[in-house]
């Protein structure tokens, strides 16, 4: 016997196609994945900006809107088009590169250059006044940078200035324990 979700997909689909060939008007903001495309293709070269390569206008919540269009035959209420806006998820950066800061940190580590230049005076100066906590400081932080663990003191992510390996940290906390879980 088919199952709940089984009967939510083909309402889904019905509802879908039903607003292609009859050219509803629906609230974009509503539309679910495959029935829009982001960003709109015509368009994607002003999205992405060259020195940070995140999409332009990120803010501090990590969030951009960006222009997308609706599949054929969807006319969104909010522009009386097929094009709409949508928030995507991004990294905010402030313009600090992680090539430097490694760069910093390797060569002079051992003065607290790296610690300055992140944001973070007070430990630039210990490892300054202690000489990198004897060495041992300035490797650990050779580590934790080039890990990502150690990021800018204003909480943007790094400049990374090729489209390598970015470092997502996932966190958890009381609010992130407690969610409950799909069941499958």
């Amino acid at each position: 016997m088919p199952s709940g979700r089984f009967y939510l997909t083909c309402l889904v689909f019905i509802g879908a196609l039903t607003s292609i060939v009859w050219g509803i008007e629906v609230d974009c903001s509503e539309l679910r994945m495959g029935q829009y495309l982001c960003p709109d293709p015509g368009n994607i070269d002003n999205h992405i900006d060259p020195k940070t390569q995140q999409i332009r206008g990120c803010t501090r919540e990590n969030k951009a809107k960006v222009w997308c269009i609706a599949a054929d035959e969807i006319t969104c209420t909010e522009t009386k088009n097929s094009s709409f806006t949508k928030e995507q998820p991004c990294k905010w950066t402030n313009g600090y590169r992680l090539d430097t800061a490694l760069l910093l940190s390797i060569f002079l580590g051992m003065f607290g250059a790296d610690r300055f230049y992140l944001g973070y005076p007070a430990v630039g100066m210990l490892k300054f006044c202690t000489l990198g906590f004897m060495f041992l400081g300035q490797l650990v932080d050779i580590i934790l940078i080039a890990t990502q663990v150690v990021g800018p003191a204003d909480g943007s992510a790094y400049v990374i200035p090729y489209y390598g390996p970015g470092i997502v940290v996932i966190r958890s906390d009381n609010w992130t324990y407690r969610l409950p879980q799909d069941d499958w």
